[in-house]
């Protein structure tokens, strides 16, 4: 009688220690993300359709801006209706937000000239990001509303690629966006103590005018910058597997340096075009799929080693060119989908790749 008991125990034992490493190598549900402008710009009944098919192609998260000068349209007087809806849509659908928090109004600029400037006093943009927390974050006002799903934002990323001069007012300066990481930050975390802070998603830009990505991460670091970020974004644009695998951990290599060994990676933008202007991001239909195959699938290995937070692949749907200049660029063909809906063979290689991440 007493040896059905221990080879009851021993049997489960067993089975536990096999199911372990595999649970154990499953990343959580929102670690494959998308970029999907479509989504936001499109009508209720295009958002929830979309929505739905991300989620059914392995998506559990969604990288948008959050545009500041849509939301408060005059000193004081805000308009959170269209974020409201696409918010809880992408709930319903149990995908989650990740927000990029750019782009103030003109008259917290620090210039009028340029839109990609940051705010004149960081504190302003600390007193939105407090909003948006209270209305989305765990205790939001969003979630006490009838019928609408609880998925609450958690994760913050403070502005977008301030190495280029483009996206900082025509002058990168590596300390002054540690003083708005730090700010901003600082107002998010005394809304929701256990937000996770994301940094600007940074390029390892090859144009003349930016600072290159190692050269920037130093900086940042010698500024304090590891005491005021849990993640670390990089945009790694990659025109391989191999290009990719070297960035990534000449990128964990630094953070290591700077006594950053429990920051994590999260990869926030990935993506190649298929036709489009000549570019080295441009691959063709063929080499698009193939390097979303092989790029997911090292990333997936190398997940618990680069200590990954996820991968945002950008983008889901091609785009026109839009205004002023109407200029066709390679980031307008990087989607999974073409214009027109119609799926690319890079479709059915990124919803195989994202399922093995699950």
């Amino acid at each position: 009688m007493p040896r059905r008991p221990c080879r009851s125990l021993l049997l489960a034992v067993l089975v536990a220690a096999v199911l372990a490493p595999a649970a154990a190598a499953r990343a959580p549900r929102d670690f494959v993300g998308i970029t999907s402008d479509d989504v936001f710009s499109g009508s209720g009944a295009y958002q929830s359709a979309t929505l739905a098919r991300q989620h059914s192609a392995g998506i559990g998260l969604i990288r948008q801006t959050f545009n500041w000068s849509w939301i408060e349209y005059a000193p004081g007087r805000y308009d959170f209706t269209a974020y409201d809806n696409y918010v809880a849509r992408a709930a319903a659908h149990r995908i989650r937000v990740l927000p990029v928090l750019f782009s103030p109004p003109s008259w917290r600029r620090r210039t009028n000239g340029r839109t990609a400037c940051p705010p004149r006093r960081y504190r302003s943009m600390a007193r939105f990001a407090r909003r948006l927390v209270r209305r989305y974050g765990p205790h939001g006002a969003l979630w006490r509303r009838a019928g609408v799903h609880k998925l609450p934002i958690r994760s913050w990323e403070i502005w977008n690629e301030p190495n280029l001069p483009l996206y900082w007012c025509g002058h990168q300066n590596a300390r002054a966006y540690v003083r708005l990481l730090h700010v901003v930050g600082r107002g998010i975390k005394k809304a929701d103590r256990h937000a996770q802070i994301v940094t600007a998603g940074l390029p390892n830009s090859k144009l003349r005018s930016a600072v290159p990505l190692g050269r920037f991460l130093r900086r940042i670091y010698a500024a304090g910058a590891r005491r005021w970020f849990d993640a670390l974004a990089i945009n790694s644009y990659a025109t391989t597997r191999r290009e990719l695998r070297g960035l990534l951990r000449s990128v964990r290599r630094l953070m290591n340096r700077h006594h950053d060994r429990r920051g994590r990676i999260w990869v926030t933008e990935l993506g190649w075009g298929d036709h489009g202007p000549r570019h080295r991001f441009i691959v063709g239909a063929r080499g698009q799929a193939r390097r979303i195959r092989s790029s997911f699938g090292y990333l997936r290995r190398a997940r618990r080693h680069l200590r990954l937070r996820g991968v945002v692949y950008y983008s889901w749907r091609d785009l026109a060119p839009y205004p002023p200049l109407y200029r066709d660029l390679w980031g307008l063909h990087t989607g999974l989908l073409r214009r027109d809906g119609s799926a690319k063979p890079a479709y059915s290689a990124f919803v195989r790749a994202a399922r093995r991440l699950r």
